[in-house]
């Protein structure tokens, strides 16, 4: 073999030999197929933009590393005209391209960013608001086999009479209040709160919320650091009654209270303030959605349908029970003298001030321990009350309730006969004197406002979805130094005053977070 020549056996197809590169190299490199047009292996086109591009290069001085040739390159594989299509102007889509790059990545990004808050804002409405419906009370029974609540050792256990005014009766300091809805219980709850706090009770406290899981059966374990055989002075939050487990939590001697309403005001007061949560509300077309719901109430009707429980029988279901009994059955009247047996007292929110003053007999309890301000209140509605015939359909709508209020008032004014009827009269008297003085010291025009004229934050009440219709109080600001503590406890809401008393309500603080973002 004569030198320089090339052996085949040593350069693989396609390769250029070793050390033979440049542009003398460029005829020497092993022989490629050639078709038509083209010549050393390169077309002619491609030999044209080559050079091209050197000139380019020449004229403007060189851009980022590799950018022209990888652009033409990519140029070049397009088929078509496209190959031939306004090469001059390839400079300057280099400099344009990352552009709309970024714009790319800003879209993503924002997407991403929404995707998040969505599914985020979807997770804690799952949780926040669709605990299981219809829990079964054996699922709801906390497992454990710790003996119930007891009084830790040396604490009194006073069994008061049932009048509280009999001779050396001592306050009663455990207290279960069953927090039935839309019936005044806020403003129950506020008396609760300000007794324990001021005589250092031991709360049962819901953990995250301001509720215990409702419409989930109440459960010892949704208890905010709950440890089995703990023992609690007062529970007075929001559940969904279980008595076992709420017995467990408690000492043997503790109250049990309710409150109950007019069922047609009760169903009235919980249209409004829950209709918006209760998708088959949403068919409703006409102005007066409450007037149309109860002219054919099994039309819309859907008793497995979200949030269904609040629009009948409620205080039935609040107090644990099927909500959707025939109401022939039995269990109806059974239920009624359960709930005779269990509770102390069932206050009626009609005569709140007479059921004030049988409370604190039975407590023993002092007249400043009662003293109140209408919390959570509504604003009177626009258009007219359910009267006549409506007042009757919602009646009939909500028969199981009717039936329960109808035995508790009777209980309630045998129990005002017992008490005395001038001596409840003298009583009621003295109670609204002193809210009446309370609430020209503590009050900032001496009336309630709507939401949107509250100064403080720290009194603006919580409002139901999509309406700001609850009022709330101006605090004075000059107050004497004795009245300034029970003024401001007094007209805290319920949120507010659970935060004071140290209750974890991150849940409900995230849910606000997220109505108040979205103006909700």
């Amino acid at each position: 073999m004569r030198p320089g020549a090339l052996n085949a056996a040593s350069v693989r197809p396609g390769r250029a030999p070793r050390g033979r590169e440049g542009a003398g190299a460029r005829g020497a490199h092993w022989p490629r197929r050639r078709g038509p047009g083209q010549a050393g292996g390169r077309t002619w086109s491609e030999r044209v933009r080559r050079r091209q591009r050197r000139r380019r290069g020449r004229r403007h001085g060189p851009g980022p590393a590799g950018t022209s040739r990888r652009l033409v390159s990519a140029r070049a594989a397009r088929p078509g005209p496209s190959q031939h299509a306004k090469p001059e102007k390839d400079g300057d889509k280099v400099s344009e391209m990352p552009l709309p790059q970024k714009k790319r990545w800003e879209s993503m990004a924002k997407g991403l960013v929404l995707g998040a808050l969505f599914t985020s804002f979807l997770l804690l409405l799952y949780s926040y608001a669709v605990p299981p419906l219809h829990t079964g009370l054996a699922s709801a029974r906390t497992p454990e086999g710790t003996a119930p609540c007891s009084p830790a050792p040396g604490e009194p256990e006073t069994v008061t009479p049932a009048n509280g005014s009999a001779a050396g009766c001592q306050p009663r300091r455990d207290i279960v209040f069953m927090k039935t809805h839309k019936t005044a219980s806020s403003t129950l709850l506020n008396i609760l709160f300000r007794f324990g706090q001021k005589h250092g009770l031991k709360f049962a406290f819901p953990n995250g919320r301001n509720d215990f899981d409702y419409p989930a059966f109440f459960a010892r374990s949704l208890v905010q650091d709950y440890r089995p055989g703990a023992c609690f002075n007062i529970i007075c939050n929001h559940m969904r009654f279980h008595y076992e487990e709420v017995r467990g939590l408690v000492p043997p001697n503790a109250t049990f209270i309710t409150v109950l309403r007019d069922p047609a005001r009760l169903f009235e007061s919980s249209f409004h303030y829950f209709g918006s949560v209760v998708p088959f509300t949403w068919k409703l077309s006409s102005q007066d959605k409450l007037a149309e719901f109860l002219q054919d109430p099994d039309r819309y009707y859907d008793p497995n349908g979200y949030n269904a429980h609040y629009l009948r029988n409620l205080l039935f279901f609040d107090l644990g029970y099927d909500s959707g009994l025939d109401p022939g059955s039995p269990q109806v009247q059974e239920h009624i003298l359960e709930v005779e047996r269990r509770f102390h007292l069932v206050l009626l929110q009609e005569y709140f001030d007479e059921s004030l003053v049988l409370l604190k007999d039975l407590l023993c309890w002092e007249l400043e321990d009662v003293l109140y301000f209408k919390l959570n209140a509504r604003r009177d509605p626009a258009g007219p009350r359910l009267s006549g015939e409506l007042y009757r359909r919602a009646t009939a709508w909500n028969v199981l309730d009717a039936r329960l209020y109808r035995h508790f008032n009777a209980s309630f004014w045998r129990k005002v006969e017992a008490f005395g009827r001038e001596r409840m009269a003298r009583e009621v008297a003295t109670l609204r004197r002193a809210n009446e003085r309370m609430r020209r010291i503590c009050i900032d025009g001496g009336r309630a406002v709507d939401a949107a004229a509250i100064q403080d934050s720290a009194m603006q009440p919580w409002q139901p979805l999509g309406a700001k219709s609850i009022l709330g109080y101006n605090l004075k600001k000059s107050i004497g130094r004795r009245h300034a503590q029970l003024c401001r406890r007094m007209l805290t809401p319920e949120i507010q005053y659970l935060m004071d008393l140290g209750v974890n309500l991150w849940v409900t603080k995230l849910w606000k977070f997220i109505r108040d973002f979205l103006q909700w």
